[in-house]
């Protein structure tokens, strides 16, 4: 037999290896040597490598009778459902790139298409050639077309995951965010989300943190974490960002510690609104950024509970674009009964990369969220997957 064992002590090494020695009783007051166990952990995906492209098309046909056309292209990926869905990033699975003629009423005239992987556009790159585009037939064949597709330029980025920021020696740096709004209901009624009962019965808040600050905290080496509420009022002043613990220092002691800050913060602030998550998210990019430039190994990892709808979604994947190329994943849980779709758009699971306002596209999906309802019906004895 071996003592107990917990994922992240074998992800945090740097090779993501682990032995342990094997023992067993001999005896009365004896133990048995029975060698070692190595455990290895590798991190399964597909690929790494996300791709910039410039594709550019010419002799195609024209669709506008007394004007010229007005091409433009949709590239899409295969997916496991055998769907085809928008993509900026692939693995090397067959894309669909389509080329059609704008039309500003929104009925785009298909001009033509071709299936190509992201290794086939790579060597069309290196090679300076173009690939001709098809148009399928009633009779389910392709018509070659005298229109084709170039790629002027292709640059291949390796993008690196959770996992080997830590094992690579970055520390973890925990931080939360927790949801003061008025939709949790009073505090001192028994069907509010805040509701501390004295039984000691915990609440969906209390559960959330003691649920992921307790896997997490075992990556974050000091054990301070940066604690924050949102949408609620100290006294006459309204705030969307401030510290849990009432003071001026925004990091408390450990998972109890944030537990602490909580519990008194339901006796000292007002629920108000609105659900704003820009200006939390913003302050835990900043951290990010700031331990970036002064080369600072961390990591970090913002968990945002809330029950609502968000009132700023466009001011939300604003800012989740900008910290999308820092060293921070966001991790969003939802209590309550509410609708969350709005949590799925910017989680971004299928395949679409949240845009900006000013069309800015997000250099990865940097968010992860979770229904409260759902949490427990999963293990919650595995690595945090960001």
């Amino acid at each position: 037999m071996c003592s107990s064992l917990f994922v992240w002590q074998i992800v945090t090494k740097r090779n993501r290896s682990l032995t342990l020695n094997l023992h067993g009783k001999n005896g009365p007051g004896g133990s048995k040597n029975f060698g070692t166990l190595t455990v290895h952990a590798e991190e399964s995906c597909l690929s790494r490598m996300a791709v910039e492209m410039k594709l550019r098309c010419s002799q195609l046909g024209n669709k506008d009778m007394f004007s010229k056309s007005d091409p433009f292209l949709r590239i899409s990926r295969l997916t496991e459902s055998g769907n085809y869905v928008p993509i900026c990033k692939t693995e090397d699975n067959p894309l669909l790139i389509e080329c059609f003629d704008f039309n500003s009423n929104g009925s785009h005239v298909f001009i033509g298409q071709l299936h190509k992987s992201v290794s086939e556009l790579e060597k069309l790159h290196k090679e300076r050639s173009g690939a001709n585009l098809v148009s399928p037939t009633h009779r389910g064949q392709e018509k070659v077309l005298k229109g084709q597709l170039f790629v002027d330029q292709f640059i291949g980025k390796e993008q690196f995951s959770f996992l080997d920021y830590i094992s690579s020696g970055f520390e973890l740096n925990f931080m939360i965010a927790v949801d003061f709004t008025a939709s949790n209901g009073t505090p001192r009624n028994q069907d509010s989300l805040h509701y501390i009962d004295p039984s000691g019965r915990l609440n969906s808040y209390q559960k959330a943190i003691i649920e992921a600050g307790e896997v997490i905290q075992f990556y974050d080496s000091d054990r301070r974490f940066p604690a924050w509420g949102f949408g609620g009022r100290y006294g006459e002043t309204l705030s969307h960002c401030f510290n849990l613990n009432g003071t001026n220092a925004y990091e408390v002691e450990g998972v109890q510690g944030i537990m602490a800050a909580y519990a008194n913060a339901l006796h000292t602030v007002t629920l108000a609104g609105p659900t704003l998550f820009g200006p939390v998210i913003n302050t835990a990019a900043e951290l990010a950024s700031q331990a970036t430039s002064n080369d600072i190994t961390k990591y970090f990892v913002l968990l945002i509970i809330t029950d609502g709808v968000l009132t700023d979604i466009q001011e939300t994947m604003d800012a989740l674009v900008r910290a999308s190329d820092l060293p921070l994943s966001i991790l969003i849980v939802g209590v309550g009964n509410a609708d969350f779709k709005q949590m799925e758009v910017l989680d971004a699971d299928d395949g679409r990369r949240l845009e900006s306002s000013t069309g800015q596209v997000a250099a990865r999906d940097i968010v992860q969220f979770v229904p409260m309802r759902e949490v427990h019906s999963k293990s919650c004895s595995t690595s945090p997957s960001f």
